[in-house]
């Protein structure tokens, strides 16, 4: 694939595994699914749910903007969380990052997230 391009940024965390922090192939980027990492020192923020997901949005704005792009550029957001019970708090947060209109979004449960986290967050960009 010719158009595809790689965007990192120091200003998220570096991937933790075998991907890359998002793709771009034309005007749309794939940013991988980001954990409350502090992209300094690559620990997990303290401060529980709402502090965790703060971390974040500020590690998928980083990137965003890193592919020249905005939150705003989202189209689709898809959010993991370890308990629904936070859905509300998440919910809270994300309404703070986003102007209407707001992205397409699903939001699941799941068992566990990387480093013990208790939310995960990916993005689809259209530029």
């Amino acid at each position: 694939m010719n158009n595809r391009a790689v965007i990192s940024t120091a200003a998220a965390p570096s991937a933790i595994g075998p991907y890359s922090q998002a793709v771009k192939v034309g005007n749309t980027v794939w940013i991988s699914g980001q954990i409350p990492l502090n992209p300094d020192t690559m620990d997990v923020v303290p401060g529980g749910i709402e502090a965790e997901t703060r971390q974040v949005f500020a590690n998928l704005r980083a990137i965003a903007e890193a592919a020249g792009g905005s939150l705003d550029s989202s189209v689709k957001i898809n959010i993991s969380l370890t308990d629904l019970a936070n859905f509300q708090i998440v919910n809270a947060v994300m309404s703070e990052e986003f102007t209407e209109p707001y992205p397409a979004r699903a939001c699941v449960q799941v068992a566990a997230l990387p480093r013990g986290v208790q939310v995960e967050i990916e993005a689809i960009l259209a530029l």
